[in-house]
């Protein structure tokens, strides 16, 4: 449980200082174009990061929610003693 807490709320490489995705350096896009390889949906790519991250977000929010469910719970049962 605690690595799958650590995973997910890791820091993304963008947030550590490399903002630069091997998908958006020039470089790379030009080394694409000129071994005459089948271009790269960037915007593909890019949606699938969102959806992660979207993903990501909903979870941590439905775990928190959870988590104070279960508070006001145990409050209202101490309440009753």
């Amino acid at each position: 449980m605690r690595s799958l807490l650590k995973k997910l709320l890791r820091r993304s490489p963008a947030r550590q200082g490399q903002a630069r995705s091997r998908f958006r350096d020039p470089r790379f896009v030009s080394f694409l174009a000129q071994s005459n390889r089948r271009t790269l949906d960037t915007d593909f790519q890019d949606a699938v990061l969102r959806g992660r991250r979207i993903l990501k977000q909903a979870m941590l929010a439905v775990v928190a929610a959870g988590c104070v469910w279960v508070l006001v719970e145990s409050a209202k049962a101490l309440t009753l003693f």
